[in-house]
C-alpha cells in the first residue's frame, strides 16, 4: 500500500513539473511571437510617416524663380533646386503627431518613442530635429528598440543628387516591459491556475496520507476493541462454567465470587460500550449537557476516592492541595466526573511501577478556577504532547503491552473541557511525569 501511494505521489509530481514547464514554454513562445508582431507594427509606423515625410520632400518647390544674380552658377539657383528639408517643412511637434497616430492605426496607443532626423548630407551626420531624450536613449540601446527609414525621394526626381540625404530614426524604449504589461493577462492566468494546479495536487496528496492515517486508526481501533471486548467475554464464559460445576454452587462463597466477576467484566464492558457511543455523539454534536452548578472539591475527592484502591495496587497516593477559596463553577455533573476520572485513569496507567503520587491543586486566578493534575509516571515526548488529544490515538510505550483502550478518553476529554467553557494544556517530559491544566470560569 505503501508503494502504490509514493508511485501516485510521483506520478502527480512528474505531471504537476511538466504543466509547469509547458506553462514556462508557453509564455515564451509568446513573447518571441509578440515581440515580432510589435516590431512588424511599429516598422510599419514608421515606414507610413517616412513615405509620407519623403513624398512630400521630393516634390518640387512651388514658389516662383527669384532674380537670380549674374553668377553662374549662383547660390540662389541652387537653393532653389535644393528639396527643402524635413525641418524646414514641419515642426518637432508635428512629426510626433504624425508618429503617435501611425502608431495608433497599429493599436499601439500606449507605446512610449522618441525620435530624430538625421541629414546625412552633413559631415557631422548633425541631427536637424530631435525630441529631448533622444540621445540619452540612442547612447544606451540595451534596453531600447531603433527604427529607421530613408527619407529619399522617388527615383528619377530631377533634383536627383542635389538634395539632402535625411533619415527617419525612432527609438522605443523599455519594449520588454512593454510586452510583459500587454502580456499580463495571460502571465497572470497562467501562474492563477498552476496555483490552483498545485493546491489541487497539495489537498490531493494530503488528503491520501490522510485517509491512509485514518486507515491505520481504524485498524487499530478494531483491533484494540476486538482484544477489550474479547478479554471481557472470556472470563465471564470461564465464570459460567465455574458456576456450573456442582462444587462451586453448592458453595454460597464461591457462587458469590464469580457473579460478582461476571457483573464486574459486564460493568466495564458497558464503560467501553458507552466510551464508544459518547465518541460518535460527540462527532455528530447531539451530545447534551445538563448544566447545573457543581462544587469542584467536592467531585475531586470523590473521584480521587474511587481510585484508592487501584492507587493502593500500584503502592501509590494521592495528594490533594485544594486552595481555591472559590470552587463553585457550573458544568455537567456527569461528564465532569468522567473526565477527571478519565486524567486520574491515565496517571494511574502510565505510572511506574513503584511509587506513583498523583497531586491535585486547584486555585483562583481571576474570574476562573485552575485544577491542576501532576502525577510522576513515565512521561510522554514532544510529538506525544502534540497529539494526545487526537481520537484514538494511544501513546507508544515501547516494550511495555499492558495498557489497555481505544485511545477515545483524552480526546473525550478536551471535548468536554471545551464544552463546558474550560481550557486544557498538557506538560510532559519522558521520564518526568505529566501535568494537566484545566482552567473553568466560576459561577455567579
Amino acid at each position: 500500500m505503501k508503494k502504490i501511494y509514493l508511485l501516485i505521489i510521483i506520478l502527480i509530481s512528474i505531471s504537476l513539473i511538466g504543466i509547469i514547464l509547458g506553462q514556462i514554454m508557453s509564455i515564451k513562445n509568446a513573447f518571441i511571437i509578440k515581440n515580432e508582431q510589435l516590431e512588424q507594427s511599429i516598422q510599419m509606423a514608421v515606414n507610413e510617416v517616412g513615405q509620407e515625410i519623403a513624398e512630400q520632400s521630393s516634390r518640387f518647390p512651388s514658389a516662383g524663380f527669384p532674380k537670380l544674380s549674374p553668377e553662374w552658377p549662383s547660390d540662389q539657383f541652387l537653393k532653389l533646386l535644393r528639396t527643402p528639408t524635413v525641418a524646414q517643412r514641419y515642426s518637432a511637434n508635428q512629426v510626433y503627431e504624425k508618429l503617435n497616430m501611425a502608431l495608433k492605426k497599429q493599436g499601439l496607443r500606449k507605446t512610449n518613442f522618441e525620435f530624430a532626423i538625421i541629414n546625412r548630407n552633413s559631415l557631422t551626420n548633425s541631427y536637424e530635429m530631435q525630441t529631448l531624450n533622444f540621445s540619452k536613449l540612442m547612447a544606451d540601446t540595451s534596453r531600447s528598440r531603433t527604427f529607421w527609414f530613408p527619407l529619399s525621394p522617388p527615383s528619377g526626381s530631377i533634383a536627383e543628387g542635389l538634395i539632402a540625404d535625411e533619415e527617419l530614426w525612432v527609438i522605443v524604449p523599455d519594449v520588454k516591459n512593454f510586452l510583459l504589461e500587454s502580456m499580463s493577462w495571460m502571465i497572470g492566468g497562467s501562474v492563477l491556475f498552476t496555483l490552483i494546479i498545485f493546491t489541487a495536487f497539495f489537498i490531493t496528496v494530503h488528503t491520501m496520507l490522510r485517509q491512509k492515517k485514518l486507515s491505520e486508526i481504524k485498524s487499530d481501533f478494531i483491533n484494540n476493541m476486538t482484544h477489550e471486548f474479547k478479554t471481557p467475554l472470556a472470563t465471564i464464559s470461564l465464570a459460567v462454567d465455574a458456576l456450573k460445576n456442582e462444587k462451586v454452587w453448592q458453595s454460597r462463597e464461591k457462587a458469590d465470587y464469580f457473579s460478582s466477576v461476571i457483573k464486574e467484566e459486564n460493568k466495564r464492558m458497558n464503560k467501553q460500550v458507552e466510551a464508544i457511543l459518547q465518541a460518535a455523539l460527540l462527532d455528530k454534536q447531539e451530545l447534551q449537557l445538563n448544566m447545573k452548578p457543581q462544587r469542584v472539591h467536592e467531585v475531586i475527592t470523590g473521584v480521587t476516592d474511587n481510585f484508592k484502591l487501584q492507587m493502593e495496587d500500584r503502592n501509590g497516593r494521592a495528594e490533594l492541595h485544594l486552595d481555591a477559596t472559590d470552587d463553585l463553577i457550573e458544568a455537567d455533573e456527569v461528564h465532569f466526573t468522567n473526565l477527571l476520572s478519565n486524567l486520574i485513569d491515565n496517571a494511574v496507567k502510565y505510572s511506574k511501577d513503584t511509587g506513583l503520587l498523583i497531586t491535585i491543586c486547584t486555585q483562583n486566578t481571576g474570574n476562573t478556577l485552575r485544577i491542576k493534575i501532576e502525577d510522576n509516571g513515565i512521561g510522554m515526548n514532544k510529538e506525544t504532547v502534540n497529539r494526545i488529544f487526537e481520537k484514538f490515538y494511544r501513546a507508544h510505550t515501547g516494550n511495555v503491552h499492558n495498557v489497555k483502550g481505544f485511545g477515545l478518553g483524552l480526546s473525550y476529554v478536551k471535548a468536554m473541557v471545551e464544552a463546558q467553557k474550560g481550557k486544557i494544556k498538557v506538560e510532559s517530559a519522558p521520564g518526568r511525569g505529566t501535568t494537566f491544566t484545566l482552567e473553568f470560569p466560576l459561577f455567579r
